[in-house]
């Protein structure tokens, strides 16, 4: 069942003028809408399967029946899709209209009536404290690998967690602090971002050569060259991804801020909730976190941590 990148170009492009847009004329953000828009071509049945198990691990779940879901920077769709298929009620919000136009083709193809009261999906701002206050409160509140985008990434992630009703949870990935390889990675990004649409995928591939290369002279030199094959061939058993999207998100994906496990830890802690799964992903990849919160009530934020 494939989706068609013009479809969903056609519906961004009836969105109206937006905060992203003017940040894409800039050249200051990734469009990460356009990346989904072409993985969603190419997107199966057994790529939301995947996605569907990838959720249900984490949150310690088989069912989500009955429970509220909020996909934050919902990208494709892909992982709404998924708590919908787990019995959800689902309310997904993008800032990237493509991403918007994404989620919405997802539903229709894979999921359900665009009227369906069980999955809302509508463009918002993760740093909005009015919308987001709007929004209420949910059993999950979902945002992997997106509040490191949004160039203010403490305040996002404490308005993701208020977001989180008393005893829900609140499961996030966030880039992982590396120091001076996460400051040399923000230039790559930003560069990325400023050079010509045409070169882009060009420099992408450039940018990771030196990092495949390696891995795929290991596998050669000890023998088995089909284990790195397979890192390209699997990939999306992990969560439904491509590999070269994915790459082209990685290097492109800017604004792009990181933090330290303890200082992710640390932040939550601090507003009541409890650690319940994390998973390091090593490197300058994304850490995840499953949170609880057990405050009775949303707690006073205190100050979010100062970085530079």
């Amino acid at each position: 069942m494939s989706i068609s990148y013009e479809t969903i170009e056609t519906a961004a492009g009836r969105a109206p003028g937006t905060a992203h847009g003017a940040e894409v004329a800039r050249r200051e953000r990734f469009e990460f809408g356009r990346n989904w828009a072409r993985f969603l071509e190419r997107l199966n049945e057994e790529r939301v399967v995947s996605a569907v198990e990838s959720l249900k691990r984490p949150l310690g779940v088989e069912s989500l029946e009955g429970k509220t879901f909020l996909d934050i920077g919902c990208g494709s769709g892909l992982f709404s899709l998924a708590a919908r298929r787990l019995g959800a009620h689902v309310h997904s919000f993008d800032f990237d209209p493509f991403s918007v136009a994404c989620a919405g083709e997802l539903r229709r193809r894979f999921g359900e009536a665009d009227t369906s009261p069980d999955w809302r999906i509508e463009a918002g701002s993760a740093l909005d404290d009015k919308y987001m206050e709007g929004l209420g409160r949910f059993d999950v509140v979902y945002s992997w690998g997106v509040l490191h985008h949004t160039g203010r990434m403490w305040d996002a992630l404490g308005l993701a967690g208020r977001a989180v009703a008393p005893g829900g949870q609140l499961y996030i990935a966030i880039y992982n602090d590396q120091g001076s390889k996460t400051a040399r990675w923000r230039r790559v990004k930003r560069l990325y971002n400023r050079l010509p649409r045409a070169v882009r995928p060009a420099f992408a591939a450039l940018a990771v050569a030196p990092q495949e290369g390696k891995a795929a002279l290991r596998a050669l030199l000890s023998g088995r060259p089909g284990e790195y094959v397979r890192t390209w061939t699997g990939y999306q058993a992990r969560r439904g991804m491509s590999k070269w999207r994915d790459i082209v998100d990685w290097v492109g994906g800017y604004p792009y801020e990181a933090a330290k496990v303890d200082e992710v830890f640390a932040f939550y802690r601090a507003r009541g909730f409890a650690l319940e799964y994390m998973r390091c992903g090593g490197g300058l990849g994304c850490n995840e976190f499953v949170f609880r919160h057990l405050s009775p009530s949303p707690l006073a934020l205190p100050p979010s941590p100062e970085r530079s």
